[in-house]
């Protein structure tokens, strides 16, 4: 049941933990966006350089002022308007652990609307580190089937929830607001 598999996945993100989950795109390793050390277990496992941004699901746009300290008022008519998945990377982060904050004191941020994810973060009560399941470099998971066994293993707790979709899913589009409303799409 939906429910039980949030409530054990809240569980093991308050206690540190790392968590493989299906999000409004990917698949994604996920933790407790606030926990520096949940941050650099999630870097760990995807053998990335922590120097390289993941982004942040929230599940409403209410919690982006939380996490960003002066928030374009664009931002809010692209969440409005978006027909898709769009992770949006501001600037000014705070309220997050400073190694999920890249050098220039940006992140991203994406409002999902898919259920669980959804669910996940309401019930978390805070920001979900969201970052696509495969080693850094390696192409990313469309589906649960195509997660490496070597993924799975790394982390806490496995979602059972839509592991057997078969429709391949898709990144979200990227664009970063700069001072003074200023978009640049990084990927559509």
């Amino acid at each position: 049941m939906m429910k039980d598999e949030i409530k054990k996945a809240c569980e093991v993100m308050q206690k540190g933990g790392i968590v493989l989950y299906p999000t409004d795109t990917v698949w994604g390793i996920g933790c407790d966006a606030t926990n520096e050390e949940a941050v650099k277990k999630v870097f760990e496992i995807k053998k990335r350089a922590d120097s390289k941004a993941m982004l942040v699901l929230v599940d409403s746009s209410v919690k982006v002022d939380f996490y960003v300290q002066d928030v374009p008022n664009v931002a809010w008519d692209l969440i409005d308007m978006t027909t898709k998945p769009l992770t949006i990377i501001y600037d000014g982060a705070r309220n997050l652990a400073s190694n999920l904050i890249a050098e220039d004191g940006s992140v991203g941020i994406r409002v999902t609307s898919e259920e669980f994810s959804k669910q996940l973060c309401f019930g978390f009560r805070k920001a979900i580190v969201s970052t696509s399941a495969n080693i850094s470099g390696q192409p990313s998971p469309a589906v649960f089937s195509e997660i490496s066994e070597e993924i799975k293993d790394a982390v806490d707790y496995v979602v059972d929830y839509r592991r057997d979709e078969k429709e391949a899913a898709k990144p979200s589009s990227i664009i970063k607001l700069g001072k003074g409303g200023t978009i640049k799409i990084i990927r559509e």
